[in-house]
């Protein structure tokens, strides 16, 4: 019986023997696929080490954010950068400040040198209209000058006492323009009425 086993066994080892190199490879090739489904787990493993660190870094972040004081508390570095920013708008705002004082004194003297003060309004004897007849109107004579308007001498006639209009103006002096006065003209400024 032995011879037998011994037979079957050879049988069965020389059957076996050209299985083995299919086995072989079947089992290589199922090492190779165990191989790279570890490579990925791998690279998995690492992908999920990074985002698990980013993610602590976020947590430390938002932990940081909560131990601050709330967002209405001014930090020293932003009451520092406003004192400068007011003192900043302060200088430009004397600047500006003598900017315009200039210019309103520039103004006055340029008002000043354009506008002389009127003259007297003098007080004249009954004038003679153009027929030759006496009128007994009362007024005043008053002489122009250079810039001077109806209405500044209006306005200097009231300052002296003589409520005038330049209406009451233009009729007592037929052919009086309101635009057209010269210098060293003498036009007559009615009286008010008593």
């Amino acid at each position: 019986m032995s011879r037998k086993w011994f037979a079957v066994v050879m049988g069965a080892f020389f059957l076996v023997r050209p299985l083995a190199p299919a086995q072989d490879a079947a089992i290589e090739e199922r090492l190779n696929k165990l191989s790279a489904h570890i490579e990925d787990l791998l690279a998995a493993q690492a992908e999920q080490q990074k985002r698990l660190a980013a993610l602590s870094r976020e947590i430390e972040s938002l932990r940081e954010q909560m131990n601050r004081p709330a967002a209405d508390y001014a930090t020293a570095e932003d009451l520092r950068k406003l004192a400068e920013k007011l003192q900043e708008i302060d200088q430009k705002r004397v600047a500006d400040n003598e900017k315009i004082v200039r210019e309103l004194e520039r103004l006055a003297r340029l008002g000043a040198g354009a506008r002389p003060e009127p003259r007297e309004v003098k007080p004249v004897e009954p004038r003679s209209t153009s027929g030759g007849t006496t009128s007994t109107e009362k007024g005043y004579e008053y002489v122009i000058q250079s810039g001077d308007t109806l209405s500044g001498i209006v306005a200097a006639c009231r300052e002296k006492g003589i409520k005038v209009t330049v209406d009451q103006i233009l009729k007592a002096n037929p052919g009086l323009k309101e635009r057209s006065l010269r210098p060293g003209q003498k036009i007559f400024i009615p009286a008010p009425a008593p």
